[in-house]
């Protein structure tokens, strides 16, 4: 049912894959992400924790509509023991420049839970930065907060934990207003983490909030500034499109099951970079298909496949780890084997990759894909787009 056997897979990329946190700055302003990178073998036989707090079961719960009580245990239970096949804080593999992807999670999700995507990708040999968010979007998040009293009395300042929970929506706020707010917060963030990830590239000092012993200073000079792009799911993939929309240093973005609520027609125009949509077979619907072809240009390639026998959660990692019947009751499961599906995903996205960042690799054996050429994958859509446009966002 859950870790006592399935995994999360591991990268089948040449690179060995290391982990680690990153939080930069005191309060919500700062950064968080955790980072996947190409990794020195040997350097640490330590894996990954995939949920490293309790204050994430809580936040899950809350998401699912389940009380805390029997979240907490049902989470710990199943999935508290469970590790990702990435070495913790491993040391950074030199030798090379590498491209840079920021990967940003869905609704109810958090910086940990698209391993596998995230581990794939830096097994071929990328860097990712994968962000948390505070927009409170996500099930859970953190920051440090200074003590303002303590200040005030003229005493040592000492940073305290603050927890940011999912927010549920009220009865009548506009749901797409509030999530318009939320995905330029989340642009912001992924802005201010590629902003981060070029500082430390350029070898400019950093303070990690976090206690990690990892040497961020070989990261300098490994990154190819040229080569960045932007990856996201359902609304992490609305993001990536109203990042994509602010920053042209983002080359191209890769949207996994986009959900197009939070966005607004101003975006699309802005959007002159390559993008790729992978969608799930279950997820989509009239309205939003009609609203990802607006993006559609003569002079600006867009791709889109659907993954047949998938649902909208074959993308994070709960996926694997779901036995059969948890995986039918939360729809985390498709029809299709999740390790096929995700294997679909990550090879379309790598060719896609070489294509838009000029890649010397081997990505483009799987280009067919981009064209919906293949098993279990189809070009375009299988949404049937009536004549007339629908008015239904939902």
């Amino acid at each position: 049912m859950g870790n006592k056997v399935q995994r999360i897979p591991e990268g089948k990329g040449p690179y060995s894959v290391g982990c680690t946190d990153l939080m930069t700055g005191h309060g919500i302003q700062g950064s968080f992400l955790r980072l996947f990178y190409p990794s020195q073998i040997g350097t640490s036989s330590e894996e990954t924790i995939w949920i490293p707090n309790k204050e994430y079961y809580h936040g899950l719960s809350d998401f699912l509509n389940i009380y805390r009580t029997l979240g907490d245990f049902f989470f710990s239970y199943y999935y508290g023991s469970v590790t990702c096949p990435a070495k913790w804080n491993a040391t950074f593999r030199l030798g090379e420049k590498y491209p840079l992807i920021i990967f940003s999670h869905g609704l109810g999700a958090f910086r940990t839970i698209y391993s596998a995507i995230c581990i794939e990708m830096a097994s071929q040999g990328f860097i990712v930065a994968a962000v948390e968010h505070r927009d409170q979007s996500s099930a859970a998040t953190y920051y440090y907060k200074e003590n303002p009293d303590l200040e005030a009395k003229g005493q040592a300042s000492v940073l305290h934990t603050e927890w940011i929970y999912y927010r549920k929506l009220k009865a009548d706020e506009d749901e797409a207003l509030v999530r318009r707010q939320q995905v330029q917060q989340r642009a912001d963030e992924c802005i201010r983490a590629l902003d981060l990830m070029l500082d430390i590239n350029s070898g400019k000092p950093m303070v990690n909030m976090l206690p990690f012993n990892f040497n961020w200073s070989l990261l300098k000079d490994c990154i190819d500034i040229q080569k960045i792009a932007m990856m996201g799911h359902s609304f992490g993939a609305a993001t990536v499109i109203e990042t994509l929309s602010k920053d042209v240093r983002f080359k191209c973005g890769i949207a996994l099951d986009t959900w197009m609520i939070p966005l607004c027609d101003d975006v699309y125009p802005k959007v002159n970079q390559p993008l790729l949509f992978i969608n799930s077979e279950k997820f989509q619907w009239a309205w939003n298909i009609l609203e990802i072809k607006k993006l559609n240009s003569a002079d600006r390639e867009r791709k889109m496949i659907t993954i047949k026998g998938s649902v909208h959660q074959s993308f994070p990692d709960f996926t694997f780890l779901a036995g059969y019947l948890v995986g039918k009751i939360f729809k985390l499961k498709g029809g299709i084997d999740p390790n096929v599906a995700i294997d679909i995903s990550n090879k379309a996205s790598l060719a896609f990759l070489q294509k838009h960042l000029g890649l010397k690799k081997d990505f483009d054996q799987w280009e067919q894909l981009l064209d919906g050429r293949g098993l279990n994958v189809i070009p375009g859509t299988n949404i049937d787009i009536p004549p007339m446009p629908p008015h239904s966002k939902h």
